[in-house]
């Protein structure tokens, strides 16, 4: 009987969402994103780094059917977020030249691809670190009060945060970088992002953020390229994988625990990819997938970035109904099912 009524009281507060979306006003002031890929809308186009996505195959689905930089064939599951708060354009790449004036008054984007909660894995790829991410926001602050000014306080502490990291440091720094995995012990490393991201968070408070919502880690073992990488040969998802994504996400959750009992106005929530991406790999069909194995770009085993291109042998005419658009990175059509599976998750960050 408790589960039904937490179940009806969800439903209520998703049409009261919807009521007041239709009504034309966005449910909060901004949206600022801070991570890696998953929510990269193009900061990598302007650094040096072979990790970029700001052409074709990519964002063929996207408006204008143009790559802008986000490791997708459309819009990433933080793009249909955006839109489910009641916005009608996106926060700006905070190094794209979109980001002036009065585009930035929604908030901003500071991801950048191959990123993570460790500086080190940034600077392998040299990409942005949450640490200068983090430095960006400060500017973006400066640049809000000549904008805003009496309101720019109000749209910091009421708008949403996201982040979203952890993937990039184990898939792409200790599962294959002797000079961390045989300096640290799988549960050291993962101690040891779990405090960057304490210390990040409370970072992001100290200069007035009130609203942050986290993503989980994915299963790990599931992308295309973790199968090819590390499965041994095999079809099935990588289970030592998966373990180490559970295993990383339990910490996460003590550690956003503690967070909020030392900072009372503090609102957090721990948004579960794993469980929704693990159900469109495991039962694609229930969700009107037939592909959850393969990529849509190239082969579907390896590409992504550089590999995922205009000339990749094999890459799929219509996405929608593959989960994964390359081998690290989900399609439109699973972000948007992603992104509908979070919206409940994330009530407590604009009731």
């Amino acid at each position: 009987m408790m589960a039904l009524w937490g179940g009806r009281l969800a439903v209520a507060a998703v049409l009261l969402l919807v009521v007041v979306v239709s009504e034309g006003q966005p449910l909060v002031p901004g949206v600022f994103i801070f991570g890696d890929s998953v929510v990269d809308a193009g900061n990598n186009n302007n650094l040096y780094t072979l990790v970029k996505a700001n052409f074709p195959p990519y964002g063929r689905d996207f408006s204008q059917h143009f790559p802008t930089g986000r490791f997708c064939n459309g819009k990433l599951a933080t793009d249909f977020t955006v839109e489910n708060l009641g916005f009608t354009s996106y926060p700006p790449a905070y190094l794209s030249q979109q980001a002036t004036g009065n585009n930035l008054l929604i908030g901003a984007n500071f991801a950048s691809a191959s990123s993570g909660y460790s500086d080190g894995t940034a600077n392998l790829y040299r990409a942005i670190s949450l640490t200068q991410q983090l430095q960006y926001f400060k500017e973006y602050q400066s640049k809000l009060r000549s904008l805003a000014r009496g309101k720019a306080s109000s749209i910091v502490s009421g708008s949403i945060y996201v982040i979203s990291a952890g993937s990039s440091d184990y898939v792409q720094n200790y599962y294959i970088n002797p000079l961390v995995n045989r300096a640290y012990t799988l549960d050291q490393f993962s101690d040891s992002l779990v405090q960057s991201f304490t210390t990040f968070v409370q970072n992001l408070y100290g200069l007035g953020a009130r609203r942050i919502g986290v993503t989980s880690l994915p299963p790990l073992g599931c992308l295309p390229a973790a199968i090819t990488l590390f499965g041994g040969g095999g079809n099935e998802c990588v289970a030592r994988l998966n373990k180490d994504a559970t295993t990383f996400n339990k910490k996460l959750g003590a550690a956003a625990d503690g967070l909020k009992k030392s900072h009372p106005e503090l609102r957090m929530v721990i948004f579960d990819i794993y469980g929704p991406l693990l159900d469109l790999v495991n039962n694609p069909g229930n969700n009107g997938f037939f592909e959850a194995r393969k990529a849509c770009c190239g082969t579907g085993t390896i590409e992504t970035s550089l590999l995922c291109n205009g000339r990749s042998p094999g890459t799929c005419a219509n996405a929608t109904g593959y989960v994964f658009w390359d081998s690290f990175h989900p399609t439109e059509a699973a972000n948007k099912v992603l992104a509908d599976a979070l919206l409940l998750q994330g009530i407590d960050l604009i009731s």
